[in-house]
């Protein structure tokens, strides 16, 4: 089982970019998946990109690929997402997971952290 603790986020302007952390305890290694998902204001929590932690290898949703950027530092067991030309229809509660399954669907995730509030003003 692992421990997520995110920070980061916040408010910033259209075009601004914001920087989200997830730090992660316990068994993340091989096979691991730790991936980002979104949900805003009366919408289903979204996918937004995911990383093998072992290999590094990144996908991402159609909707952030070219501004939104993850990656790991495995020496503190952290996860990154950079979000560069944000838009306001970006903000969301953003949500860190990990799972053994490379998936853009968040039952296959079974840890979760806190989630962070991201906003977009316009």
């Amino acid at each position: 089982q692992e421990d997520l603790v995110q920070s980061g986020g916040g408010l910033v302007q259209a075009g601004g970019s914001l920087r989200l952390s997830c730090a992660a305890s316990g068994r993340t290694g091989r096979g691991y998946t730790m991936a980002w998902f979104r949900q805003g204001p009366a919408k289903e929590r979204e996918f937004v990109g995911a990383i093998d932690w072992s290999y590094g290898s990144t996908y991402y949703a159609d909707s952030v690929k070219g501004r939104f950027t993850i990656s790991r530092v495995n020496a503190n067991n952290t996860m990154y997402l950079q979000m560069n030309s944000l838009k306001p229809e970006d903000t969301a509660v953003y949500y860190c997971a990990a799972g053994p399954h490379r998936s853009m669907q968040s039952r296959q995730y079974e840890d979760w952290g806190q989630g962070t509030q991201v906003t977009v003003a316009s």
